[in-house]
């Protein structure tokens, strides 16, 4: 199939280790002249496209995207306090005294250092880097920004769209880090410390995974007449669809409910539209059966299936569901 010009607002899942996929998803719908004027994104969906964002606005290539993902060192993203790498063979004690006392297992800094020097070598620092002018566009000036991430606010009890709602906290959207707030996207719970978001003089709030409250914001760049759009939606999604088997399972004993309640949390609230016909019609469903989100010691060999699945729900994708989407193709 020959495509070019495939304008998309992209909006991408949450999922750890899994968000690898996104690598060969997006170099296939790039070769096919994508491009993506918005995205959102949760948790791996908003490192990712933090990225793409940046490339973006660097006029950067889009095959930079697997060199960029390539530099991170997955091993190295669960890092433990210092001081708990001080005490060596102590270092579980350390952690489990740093999720008691902070809330996480690991402080998440080697991810935030990372992901702020690649941003910077493309000229993104803060989203005023990524503001957009589109006099065309549905959504208000103030909402016009190339990256939107969703966090949860555990102190509000919110969902948080970054960099929409920074105002909301007394903040200049303009200033605020843009790593600083996928870093929040992607702060699992008990897992990394929440971030913390400095509202002076009136203390903090305290952000976590984005994926507690939609980990697949498929309807964030929607208006009320879906038919005056200028361009349509694509999404992404890790994980299988709701009536197929491979998440279903007999739920037994303290751990497999700990798993469950778990899982319900991040995608539960997000059940009931993925399987209405008009999000299924604008969703890639990449397979990434068999690899846990927490696997950060992930091996080459599943790596490399990981992107090649990517490769293969995006063919499938510009088959199937293109043509739909980009009447004329």
């Amino acid at each position: 199939m020959t495509t070019t010009g495939l304008r998309a607002d992209l909006v991408m899942e949450g999922g750890g280790v899994k968000g690898i996929a996104f690598i060969g998803a997006l170099g296939v719908l790039s070769d096919a002249g994508s491009t993506f004027p918005r995205i959102a994104g949760t948790s791996a969906g908003a490192i990712t496209g933090s990225l793409v964002a940046a490339l973006q606005h660097a006029g950067e290539p889009a095959d930079r995207l697997p060199e960029l993902a390539a530099s991170l060192d997955y091993a190295r993203v669960p890092d433990s306090s210092r001081f708990g790498r001080a005490l060596g063979p102590a270092r579980g004690l350390a952690n489990l005294v740093s999720l008691a006392v902070h809330g996480g297992l690991h402080e998440g800094r080697y991810l935030r250092e990372w992901l702020m020097g690649v941003l910077a070598d493309l000229g993104v620092r803060t989203f005023g880097d990524l503001r957009r002018t589109d006099a065309g566009s549905a959504l208000p000036p103030e909402r016009e920004y190339a990256l939107v991430v969703v966090a949860s606010d555990l102190t509000n009890h919110r969902m948080a769209l970054l960099p929409w709602d920074f105002e909301r906290y007394g903040l200049d959207p303009d200033e605020q880090s843009v790593a600083d707030a996928v870093c929040a996207s992607a702060a699992v719970p008990f897992v990394f410390r929440p971030m913390r978001l400095a509202m002076p003089p009136r203390g903090a709030v305290s952000l976590v995974d984005g994926g507690l409250l939609s980990n697949y914001p498929i309807g964030v760049f929607d208006h009320a007449d879906r038919s005056a759009a200028r361009w349509p939606t694509v999404g992404m999604r890790l994980s299988a669809r709701e009536d197929e088997p491979s998440v279903t399972r007999p739920v037994n004993g303290l751990f497999g409910v700990t798993r469950a309640l778990v899982t319900t949390a991040l995608h539960g609230i997000d059940r009931r539209h993925i399987d209405e016909p008009d999000t299924i019609a604008r969703t890639l469903f990449i397979d990434t059966a068999g690899t846990s989100a927490l696997d950060f010691d992930i091996a080459p060999a599943q790596t490399e299936a990981l992107i090649d699945s990517g490769r293969e729900a995006a063919r499938r994708f510009l088959e199937t569901k293109a043509p739909s989407l980009w009447p004329g193709l």
